[in-house]
């Protein structure tokens, strides 16, 4: 089974009842993402380029497959940025479309598994990311640290929700979920902690980028409001 395995869960992988589960899982989120994205283009149409930045981000990153023990593979996210910038709701959406065009594109993930594995990137990595940034600046950690944090724990917060999924899917004949879920947590560990903070550190260098060259942008968005600066 583990050989079959990566981040995004491939399709036909999962039994149909899980299928079905995690998308009515994510239908809330996507109605609540798309609201929120049409008032945001209807009502500020240069933040355009940033959001298809933020998608370009997420699929490049998500689409990077680096092979992990026993066959399986590896990849960042990449939905931190778009978290960071617009928030978690309207990057479930992002997040979601840059799978579909992963499963039909590149055949990575699948449209059976979308559900599972929106939740686990697109929605669950989103808001992880927004939360931790939003907790760290409200602490007054300095923007490169927060955006760092937010990155990687992100990350990691998508492949232990990924796990879990299996874990549920798939329980250990005789340890259960709980042996499940540390088999399919171990997995991915060796590669998945240094790709976490190798995404953290280049989701920095983009974030610092446009800070330099989209400071309006930034700030008609609100991101900056409030900032001294960014160290």
């Amino acid at each position: 089974m583990f050989d079959t395995v990566a981040m995004h869960i491939m399709e036909g992988f999962l039994p149909g009842k899980y299928a079905l589960i995690w998308y009515l899982a994510c239908i809330p989120f996507w109605a609540k993402g798309v609201y929120d994205l049409t008032k945001l283009v209807q009502a500020k149409r240069e933040t355009i380029p940033l959001l298809g930045a933020a998608g370009g981000f997420a699929f490049v990153l998500s689409s990077l497959k680096i092979p992990s023990v026993s066959g399986s593979c590896s990849h960042p996210t990449g939905v931190g940025l778009g978290a960071i910038l617009f928030g978690p709701w309207i990057m479930s959406v992002i997040g979601t479309i840059v799978l579909i065009f992963q499963a039909l594109l590149l055949a990575h993930g699948g449209i059976t598994t979308l559900g599972a594995n929106a939740m686990s990137m697109a929605i669950i990595g989103s808001f992880a990311a927004w939360g931790i940034y939003k907790g760290l600046k409200h602490l007054g950690a300095p923007m490169w640290l927060a955006v760092f944090l937010a990155a990687a724990l992100g990350d990691l917060l998508t492949y232990i929700t990924t796990a879990f999924q299996l874990a549920w899917a798939f329980p250990d004949p005789a340890s259960g979920f709980s042996g499940s879920l540390a088999k399919f947590m171990g997995i991915f560990a060796v590669t998945q902690i240094p790709l976490a903070i190798s995404e953290g550190l280049l989701t920095v260098l983009v974030m610092m980028y446009l800070v330099k060259y989209s400071h309006s942008e930034l700030d008609e968005i609100g991101l900056l409001r409030g900032q001294t600066g960014v160290a």
